[in-house]
């Protein structure tokens, strides 16, 4: 059975409401099942099953990152293999 790890500690220290909107929107469009831990997102694969490119799984976080309005505060960054993290933007300090 293989993995991937999206980290999410910066996401659930917003709004618990958003880490369930995103396993469920993954769950329904990476074909995987998914449990959610305290700080991370898993995605397991059955064996047999395709699974998506990292290309793929990329577009998909941020594309519900756009969908759930949170494309101005997060963004995603391709971690080791297999793992993905949703960081909080830093803000611009104005002078």
């Amino acid at each position: 059975m293989s993995t991937i790890v999206i980290k999410i500690s910066e996401l659930r220290d917003i709004d618990d409401e958003n880490v369930k909107d995103l396993a469920e929107f993954l769950e329904g469009r990476a074909d995987a099942k998914v449990d959610i831990t305290s700080d991370e997102i898993t995605l397991n694969f059955e064996e047999g099953k395709k699974i998506p490119s990292r290309a793929h799984l990329r577009v998909l976080l941020r594309k519900f990152l756009h969908r759930a309005e949170l494309k101005k505060e997060f963004r995603m960054i391709s971690g080791k293999e297999n793992v993905f993290v949703i960081k909080e933007r830093k803000k611009a300090e104005e002078e």
